[in-house]
């Protein structure tokens, strides 16, 4: 794979694909969530040639996707990038420039750590769900784990409403919308991705992340009257080396031997890592969710009728879940909850 072969257009086909070989390594038996965004932003920086290359690519994620929305009553969405340099390293003016016209990433300083070059990108969504929950009416109740015992968990609840629910052969999908107030270019959602049976993750995680085209074909889009709504509180936060999974998949990353950074520096660079960084919480309010991408060189489709039904969706067992903006189809954070207890 090629990063510079990336766009907005197949970004979830590339998240999805990093999620897969995630969740069955470095997220293998704990919760995890990361944002393919975030490290898609990090990859444009270090492997576009021209500031007209790193726009056509970036434009459509900084100006719609990454665009606050809070002063319109929507989601909050903070969107940062810093770079920092040691003293002996020179920046390209070209690079500068691109990174200062589309990206304008902050250059706070110098560093005189073991790391010769240190690009960082953050990204804070904070969003209110359009329906909040009822936090009266949660509850504790049996949340069962991959190794068959179970924890006594807070659920959010409600009862006979109707709701984005489609149920399928072997798992349902769920869908909560947030608040978009006078945003009317975007809608971000949220989806919860629950196997029927309680040691079923795996395996739909396998069809959600190999079958191409599967999440599309999967999203409810209609609203059905469900008998019970529940789904457990959650928080937690969670760390990897990217960089690793990213060579695992088969990308060719512009150092470690792989290529080089010319385009940005003007002296060679030796080796290299990204590392990413995420958290998220969602509660009867609505969703905080934040993620860092740190790169740091080192010294040395139409969906089939389907009749109204009754449906419960009762997440009392390990589920995928995504935020998703829903007007580009891109996937802002994914992860999934093994434990909703485990921080």
């Amino acid at each position: 794979m090629d990063p510079k072969e990336y766009s907005t257009s197949n970004l979830t086909d590339v998240a999805l694909k990093i999620t897969k070989h995630l969740l069955m390594t470095e997220g293998k038996g704990k919760n995890i969530v990361y944002s393919p965004l975030s490290i898609q932003v990090v990859l444009f920086l270090i492997t576009s040639e021209s500031s007209d290359q790193l726009n056509s690519l970036a434009a459509p994620l900084v100006t719609l996707v990454l665009a606050d929305g809070s002063a319109r009553g929507g989601p909050c969405l903070n969107f940062a990038n810093a770079l920092w340099v040691e003293e002996s390293l020179s920046i390209k003016p070209s690079f500068k420039e691109v990174v200062d016209t589309v990206y304008k990433v902050l250059l706070p300083g110098t560093v005189k750590s073991d790391s010769k070059l240190i690009i960082v990108n953050a990204l804070y969504f904070k969003g209110v769900w359009n329906d909040q929950f009822d936090a009266s009416m949660t509850f504790k109740q049996n949340f069962y784990l991959l190794d068959g015992t179970k924890v006594l968990a807070p659920f959010m609840c409600r009862s006979y409403e109707d709701q984005y629910v489609r149920a399928f052969d072997s798992f349902k999908v769920a869908k909560l919308e947030y608040e978009p107030g006078k945003d009317k270019e975007r809608q971000f959602s949220m989806y919860f991705l629950l196997p029927n049976e309680r040691d079923g993750l795996p395996a739909l995680v396998d069809r959600v992340c190999s079958e191409p085209g599967f999440l599309d074909r999967h999203l409810p889009k209609t609203r059905v009257e469900v008998g019970a709504f529940k789904i457990p509180r959650f928080k937690f936060s969670s760390g990897f080396k990217a960089s690793k999974i990213l060579e695992d998949l088969g990308l060719v990353l512009p150092f470690n031997g792989n290529g080089d950074l010319s385009e940005m520096v003007e002296s060679p660079l030796r080796e290299a890592n990204i590392i990413h960084k995420s958290f998220i919480e969602v509660d009867e309010e609505g969703t905080k969710a934040a993620a860092v991408s740190v790169f740091a060189e080192e010294c040395g489709c139409a969906q089939p009728f389907e009749p109204i039904k009754r449906i419960h969706f009762v997440a009392d067992h390990p589920f995928l879940f995504l935020i998703r903006e829903e007007m580009t189809g891109t996937v802002q954070f994914i992860g999934h909850v093994l434990n909703p207890l485990e921080e």
